[in-house]
């Protein structure tokens, strides 16, 4: 841009709208991660977009990323904490849950439901089309997801009939487009109807994929001990959370910080629990252990897992 029409933009007062509108984007997203890639969706609840999963980076052996967290409130805040069992280790919160469970008292159930870990999932992602943002088309993205997405990746291949040729879906040259599709179901994205193409290289020029493939991003930070707290930290945390007697104040900046972001993600209205994730909850069995993977929430999307609690920190 020359300097001349640098003055004209002034005088017709375009730059202060460009300026306006990267501001209203900042603050509808304060902490967005460009990095990761997430679905839209259209005023009836619906979208589709078609996507294809990628291998593991150089150094790693896993294309994808399994972390654990907690989100829920008490009468001292918010608790967003990614749960120590993700790297092993072991984690009050689900400690306290499974005494809260085993106690056989059907409000302390309550209690533990709602405070249970949740199950995320990250890998890298090539966006074939996302007619929302066709800007994202041919580039590469972190796309988290949850166990719903996770099973249909493990269908592809581990085919439950015998007429079914099993797939690598992160396979450049053997693997299969994932064609995300997303329905409104009461109230929350389902992506029962979503599916894997045909099996096909993503492109046909080895190069080009492997350009693709160098600019992918490394998943293991996702599991460096600097984004779990110390056992000793969370547990402070969690008293402070649940406002026990006695314990001091333990609220940083970064628990701030979270708790905003938070609350900034969804300000819809308070919503009631969905009767699919209800009649989930109310299966588990007497004397599970709560860090289980099988009683992890059985919705529709890695988002709306945590949607429920979500709209409850506006409530």
């Amino acid at each position: 841009m020359s300097f001349s029409d640098l003055k004209k933009q002034s005088k017709l007062g375009s730059l202060t709208q460009k300026l306006v509108k990267e501001v209203e984007k900042l603050n509808s997203n304060p902490n967005t991660d460009d990095r990761l890639w997430k679905p839209q969706v259209d005023k009836s609840g619906n979208g589709y977009s078609v996507i294809r999963f990628l291998p593991a980076v150089e150094g790693e052996e896993l294309p994808w990323a399994k972390v654990y967290n907690h989100a829920f409130q008490g009468s001292g805040g918010w608790l967003i904490e990614n749960c120590l069992t993700s790297v092993g280790g072991k984690c009050p919160v689900c400690e306290a849950n499974s005494e809260l469970w085993n106690s056989g008292s059907d409000a302390n159930k309550e209690i533990a439901r709602a405070r249970k870990r949740k199950l995320s999932y990250y890998s890298n992602i090539y966006v074939v089309k996302d007619p929302a943002n066709p800007e994202n088309e041919g580039k590469v993205f972190l796309y988290k997801f949850g166990k719903k997405i996770f099973d249909k990746i493990m269908g592809a291949m581990q085919p439950e009939f015998e007429d079914e040729t099993p797939i690598n879906p992160f396979d450049f040259w053997e693997g299969a487009d994932f064609k995300l599709k997303i329905k409104k179901v009461a109230g929350y994205w389902n992506y029962d109807s979503s599916e894997f193409a045909r099996q096909a290289p993503l492109l046909n020029d080895d190069d080009e994929m492997e350009a693709i493939w160098k600019k992918q991003y490394a998943l293991a930070p996702f599991l460096d001990a600097g984004e779990f707290k110390s056992y000793e930290d969370l547990k402070k945390r969690l008293d402070y959370v649940l406002g026990n007697k006695g314990t001091p104040k333990f609220q940083d900046q970064e628990n701030v910080e979270e708790e905003e972001e938070f609350r900034q993600q969804n300000r819809a209205s308070s919503t009631p629990m969905p009767e699919s994730m209800r009649n989930e909850l109310n299966s588990l069995s007497e004397g599970r252990d709560f860090n289980s993977s099988d009683i992890t929430p059985s919705d529709e999307d890695e988002d709306d897992t945590l949607s429920y609690f979500q709209k409850l920190a506006n409530g």
